[in-house]
């Protein structure tokens, strides 16, 4: 199949350095709202919570995709009244872009968006972005969570989302309501917020926090043809799912940027099969944890070096195991631990004691010593 090319996602060699020689293109133009859609760019960016944010220094910037690892953070929070910690925030994204991510991703499942109010995702969206441009990171993209239960909110949160400097939305299914759905509801409710969004839109594949929705590779295909919708999250595991949707797609892959779109797996534990069926990277929650072991194996894997690159991935498949048994709560536990930073989870999450706490520091051990042992 034969796609419009895409202008998200050069694709580059040097995953540590590409990013000061890109010449970035620019963002595709959303394209005017559908006659027979009720939404529009008007209603929501006259909205007073969009339009009462300050203006970020050097909005608007272009920010390509890329092939590589992009990291969902961990959102903290001061232990005295679980108010955002912003210098921890701050920290952290700093850390990873250090690491040479590609990307950094706010208001995902890591990140405890269902735990924040809209102010505070947009605070935290605005921080990380204040965070990297201060540190010499202007160029890297941030992409945020945008998921809510109906299409005029997820929207709303995709103009707060522009307006605090990120520069894609990540949009989970609704799912409430999901014994009333269709497949054409859902197909609409993409397309909808496609029109309607003044940024580029991922969609974010991800049964588990969605009650059993499960987007086939036919629909997210179909979906990929809109000039708004430059690429996927696939977090429901389904590698045959992904290589469907990369070959229909032509996505961007070690073998050159095809169409421009970013077809990625959810999970850092099927980083290497991500690669080898033709797909755009990972976002993974592991890579709070371990960035620069994420990013070894697709280096590896681009160099041609198999062999090494797998053997990476076992290593950080079992250190993936550790996040998915230990959630969110054992991320921040282990970031604790080896970091000197991470705090609890918001309430009504359990706090971790010490026996836990130990716990989880032995199941990221041999994760955290790759990570350290590389340059």
């Amino acid at each position: 199949m034969s796609l419009p090319r895409k202008t998200s996602s050069p694709l580059t060699n040097n995953f540590h350095s590409d990013l000061d020689h890109l010449s970035p293109a620019s963002h595709p133009t959303s394209p005017s709202v559908a006659t027979d859609s009720i939404y529009s760019q008007a209603q929501f960016s006259e909205s007073s919570e969009v339009t009462s944010l300050s203006s970020i220094e050097d909005l608007p910037q272009s920010r390509p995709l890329r092939l590589g690892v992009y990291v969902p953070t961990v959102t903290f929070f001061r232990p005295e009244n679980e108010d955002l910690d912003l210098e921890t925030i701050t920290k952290h994204a700093v850390r990873l872009a250090k690491a040479g991510v590609a990307g950094i991703t706010t208001q995902g499942s890591n990140g405890e968006a269902v735990h924040l109010s809209h102010h505070e995702r947009i605070e935290v969206t605005r921080t990380t972005r204040k965070a990297l441009n201060e540190e010499g990171f202007a160029s890297m993209p941030i992409i945020v969570g945008c998921g809510a239960q109906s299409t005029r909110e997820v929207i709303d949160l995709c103009h707060e989302a522009s307006a605090a400097g990120g520069d894609y939305a990540l949009i989970l299914a609704p799912s409430y309501y999901k014994a009333m759905f269709t497949s054409d509801s859902l197909m609409e409710f993409f397309q909808d917020v496609a029109e309607a969004s003044p940024i580029p839109i991922l969609i974010y594949n991800y049964p588990a926090a969605v009650g059993g929705i499960d987007l086939d590779s036919d629909t997210i295909s179909s979906l990929a043809k809109h000039p708004n919708i430059v690429g996927c999250k696939l977090t429901c595991g389904n590698t045959g799912k992904l290589a469907r949707v990369a070959a229909a797609t032509d996505a961007v892959s070690t073998f050159g940027i095809g169409s421009g779109f970013m077809c990625m797996g959810g999970s850092a534990d099927f980083t290497l099969q991500t690669l080898v069926v033709g797909g755009s990277g990972v976002i993974c929650g592991v890579g709070n944890i371990a960035p620069k072991a994420c990013m070894r194996i697709v280096e590896r894997y681009a160099a041609g070096d198999l062999a090494e690159a797998q053997k990476l991935q076992a290593v950080v498949a079992r250190g993936d195991w550790a996040a998915i048994a230990g959630g969110i709560i054992g991320t921040k536990s282990a970031l604790e631990t080896y970091y000197g930073y991470g705090g609890h989870a918001r309430k009504p999450l359990p706090r971790v004691d010490k026996q836990e706490s130990v716990k989880h520091a032995n199941a990221f051990k041999e994760l955290v010593e790759l990570e350290d042992s590389l340059d």
